[in-house]
């Protein structure tokens, strides 16, 4: 059955069935039953609104999330109005969604809601400091597949709100090559050469430890390279090596502190596991009144 949000989450990049079917299984450990409480101090016949507002400064993702749960807790009885867009960004204080129904659905729906809402506003607002950190440089920050189980979808649109990019959604859509298969392989090139033959049509990227490294894939006609965990001398003589012939990822426990020293040597990427691996939580609350 489509509901009203299905073209918005297409539009987003997001599956409205994966979105829903996330949903009801998340309902489904706040609900094995009642929600006894709601039920023991609250007519049926009372009406409520809620406010949902920042308490922090940050960028906001996941309201259509939200708003997708009051809907699939009470139907049309709920209306959902002032939504800001995902990726604004927001000052404490800020409304950034108004709810109304009945009390007990507005009650029940709350946490589930703001569950998604708060961890997907988390993922965009550390996006953004690490966009923000990059500014003016020609490097971009990526997310990695160090993502919640079940999450990997939701987790990488808040990274697109916070104006990061995303690396491979799975292990099928990209093959890379990391030091294990470079063991496993016998060296950086006869990996990449062993993707590229089983895998002609797919793209290709190689982690490397080492300029030398570097330069082997380079001569076979490696396109994508991963920097691993090197200082910013190497990879800024590792930009003026590739000259321009591959795009390079820098990656391996980098910090904010270090983005901008990291991005003024070159590389086109940085990637950054922590966030959504590490994600804090953005404030959000939703206040409820009754009438």
């Amino acid at each position: 059955m489509p509901t009203p949000y299905d073209d918005e989450l297409r539009a987003a990049g997001l599956d409205p069935d994966a979105v829903l079917a996330q949903i009801r299984a998340a309902l489904a450990e706040d609900l094995p039953g009642d929600d006894v409480t709601s039920v023991a101090t609250i007519s049926t016949e009372a009406r409520g609104s809620g406010v949902f507002a920042a308490r922090e400064a940050g960028v906001v993702a996941g309201l259509g999330v939200a708003a997708l749960v009051f809907h699939e807790v009470m139907g049309d009885a709920v209306e959902v109005t002032d939504r800001v867009a995902d990726g604004t960004r927001v000052v404490p204080g800020d409304v950034v969604m108004r709810v109304s129904g009945p009390t007990r659905g507005l009650l029940t729906a709350e946490r589930t809601a703001l569950n998604y809402a708060s961890h997907l506003s988390g993922v965009a607002t550390a996006t953004s400091h690490w966009v923000d950190a990059l500014a003016g440089t020609r490097a971009r920050v990526l997310d990695t597949r160090k993502t919640l189980p079940t999450f990997r979808a939701l987790q990488k649109y808040a990274v697109r709100c916070g104006g990061g990019v995303n690396h491979r959604f799975s292990l099928s859509d990209r093959a890379m090559v990391k030091d294990n298969h470079v063991v496993a392989a016998g060296g950086v090139v006869p990996a990449y050469d062993a993707v590229r033959a089983a895998y002609p049509d797919l793209r290709v990227e190689v982690e490397v430890t080492d300029l030398d490294e570097l330069r082997e894939l380079l001569e076979a006609g490696c396109t994508e390279i991963l920097l691993d965990n090197m200082d910013s001398a190497t990879m800024a003589e590792a930009v003026r090596i590739a000259g321009g012939r591959a795009t390079l990822e820098a990656s391996g426990g980098l910090t904010i502190e270090r983005a901008r020293e990291v991005a003024e040597t070159g590389v086109d990427f940085i990637s950054v596991g922590a966030l959504t691996h590490s994600v804090k939580v953005f404030d959000l609350g939703l206040d409820l009144s009754e009438g």
